[in-house]
């Protein structure tokens, strides 16, 4: 995106900022960011009891613990979205945790007492930005920012995490990939080794703001591969993908199966594409919905046979009653078609979305977190919830939770709170009973 603000809506956007400079201001006494002293973490876990857990609303979740803006290090800005790694020398799960002002790291090797451990700024002469994003491979995460100038993709062997005696230290970049300035989002997969920025911006090869690939097998020499940009697709025919997710297929389509395919979230559209040649990625298909408002993130159920797609613009303009999930059946990857749109229990903006077995897991802003169980995959139902801005009535607004990470092992579930009138920072929790 050349301009985030006009991209995806200037007067949304604008006012997004606007609220984060007012409501989301520094702290005189930390000395700047990152390198804080730690406020001391919330006490043992807390049972969700006649729906509540330490106040904050919930049904059928526990709150494990909580910290802070300031206690991950954050001191003026919103924190964003986030990811996970698990450490397999140590056992060790680590929740890694973007914001404006960089990623900090921070260790559940006990998820009742979490510690901030380490902290990365934005790359050396770009600007801090309320849009950053996190994926991992093979212990190394990969980070980029959206209008954040050159920033380009971090890279950070995760091991030297486990070296920290200080807690909180620097984290050290192992390089950074120049090859765009600016990207909206990035899409990792993890089996063959290829990594997608989508909706760059700023400078390099953007791509158009479509798939920008990078060969990532060798982390410490991220590689540029490619492009696909789906003309069919984004505003004024842009071909801007704002996220996606990218699989060896592994679905009924039996003419795509085994092929590496990515399913964009194309601004007002689904785009699918076969990108196993890099030099030659194919459309395969795109097509819209009823309704559309900015076609956001989508996430595939496990057996690749549909998806489930959130738009976060619908609610803002009241097109639907509540917020709105569009299931797609994609059993055929070059007609994939809408069977479903799951309305939910609130009014709230849906943002990003995650699958585990029959569980799918919501950041839905002001509503926070929420569980829908997929079992009967064209008839979700809600079975639990957590949330993390609880000040205010549940509706189309821009805080709240940005987004979750539901793939531990252990069952804790990390939850963002962009800090927008209230204190926000990351939250643990696990579903009652886990």
């Amino acid at each position: 995106m050349d301009d985030m603000t006009s991209r995806i809506g200037g007067l949304v956007c604008a006012c997004a900022f606007a609220v984060v400079v007012s409501a989301c201001g520094t702290d005189e006494d930390t000395g700047g960011p990152g390198i804080v002293d730690p406020v001391a973490p919330p006490s043992k876990a807390r049972f969700c009891v006649n729906g509540s857990a330490d106040g904050y609303p919930c049904s059928g979740m526990d709150l494990v613990s909580r910290l802070g803006r300031e206690q991950i290090g954050l001191t003026l800005g919103i924190v964003n979205d986030m990811w996970g790694w698990t450490d397999l020398a140590t056992g060790t799960e680590w929740a890694l945790i973007g914001h404006s002002q960089g990623t900090s790291f921070v260790s559940l090797a006990d998820a009742d007492d979490p510690v901030y451990t380490g902290f990365l700024p934005v790359t050396d002469g770009a600007a801090e930005s309320a849009w950053r994003d996190i994926k991992v491979y093979r212990d190394h995460a990969f980070i980029v920012a959206d209008a954040a100038g050159e920033h380009g993709m971090q890279v950070v062997d995760l091991t030297q995490l486990r070296g920290i005696n200080t807690t909180p230290s620097r984290v050290l970049p192992l390089t950074v990939y120049h090859g765009f300035h600016s990207a909206h989002n990035l899409v990792i997969n993890e089996e063959t080794g290829f990594a997608y920025a989508v909706g760059g911006s700023g400078g390099g090869e953007t791509c158009g703001g479509g798939l920008h690939m990078i060969d990532i097998r060798n982390p410490a020499n991220p590689t540029f591969a490619g492009c696909f940009t789906d003309a069919s697709t984004g505003q004024g025919n842009s071909g801007y993908t704002h996220d996606a997710t990218c699989v060896v297929y592994r679905g009924p389509d039996a003419e795509h199966r085994g092929k590496e395919v990515c399913f964009g979230s194309n601004e007002n559209a689904l785009s699918i594409a076969d990108v196993s040649n890099k030099s030659a990625p194919t459309a395969l298909a795109s097509t819209s919905y009823p309704r559309v408002g900015y076609t956001h993130q989508g996430w595939l159920d496990e057996a690749h046979e549909y998806l489930y797609m959130n738009d976060e613009f619908d609610e803002f303009r009241e097109d639907v009653t509540g917020t709105r999930t569009i299931v797609w059946d994609v059993s055929d990857l070059d007609d994939p078609v809408v069977v479903h749109e799951f309305i939910g229990t609130t009014e709230a903006v849906d943002h990003n979305l995650y699958i585990v077995g029959d569980l799918m897991y919501q950041s839905n802003y002001l509503s926070g977190l929420r569980v829908i169980d997929i079992s009967d995959r064209e008839n979700p139902t809600e079975v639990a919830y957590f949330d993390v801005e609880p000040s205010g009535p549940d509706v189309a607004g821009l805080r709240g939770s940005w987004s979750n990470y539901p793939f531990f092992a252990s069952g804790i579930i990390g939850v963002t709170s962009m800090g927008i009138g209230s204190d926000g920072g990351v939250f643990f929790v696990r579903l009652s009973g886990n």
